[in-house]
């Protein structure tokens, strides 16, 4: 028996719902710099190479679950059409059945600046509404610089976030943020973040 091939499909960027409250802004400014940096035929390559998991919800509109910094990155650089991947067309069920099974996937993560869950309804309606989580931020450099494993948990930079939120203060990260990646990069090889995806246990070489 043969598996169905995921569908692929074109949407307006501008059309695109997201599942999540927030960001890391300071995350969004680097992938912009990245596309800055590309000419036109490797920009045209990076868009027909790169695909936006979604899924179909109510009045068949697009729930994108994932990329969420590229796609508001996209959107501040002017690109208009992206390419999606359909991975569910749930788009006949009531919006509150809608709602449970999208948080039974854990492809929903309505949780606030401060890490506070809110009610579906707070998620934005368009890219432009996502919010600044300077802790997401935190997370996603620490990421990159070798702090913690690439993971396939959902949303792990989140749990991460969160992590750091009740530890680096927020004037810290505010007043010197390469002072609080340094004691992100601590915090991340301590037993204390050993339940977090991706840990290592292990402070990079620096």
């Amino acid at each position: 028996m043969t598996r169905a091939k995921p569908q692929l499909v074109k949407a307006r960027l501008n059309k695109l719902l997201p599942t999540q409250i927030t960001v890391g802004m300071a995350e969004v400014a680097l992938k912009r710099e990245r596309w800055a940096s590309l000419g036109k035929k490797a920009r045209a390559t990076a868009l027909s190479d790169h695909w936006f998991p979604s899924i179909i919800g109510p009045e068949g509109q697009h729930y994108i679950v994932d990329h969420h910094h590229f796609g508001l990155a996209l959107h501040q650089e002017g690109v208009k059409t992206v390419s999606l991947m359909i991975l569910k067309d749930l788009s006949w069920l009531e919006p509150l059945h809608f709602w449970h099974v999208m948080d039974h996937h854990q492809w929903v993560h309505p949780y606030d600046g401060e890490g506070l869950r809110r009610d579906f309804s707070a998620l934005p309606k368009h890219l432009t509404g996502l919010q600044d989580d300077p802790y997401r931020s935190l997370a996603g450099e620490l990421r990159s610089a070798g702090g913690y494993a690439k993971d396939v948990t959902p949303f792990s930079e989140f749990l991460w976030a969160d992590f750091f939120r009740s530890r680096i203060a927020p004037a810290s990260l505010q007043k010197n943020f390469s002072k609080a990646l340094a004691q992100a990069m601590k915090l991340a090889s301590s037993q204390q973040a050993r339940y977090l995806p991706g840990w290592t246990g292990v402070v990079p070489p620096g």
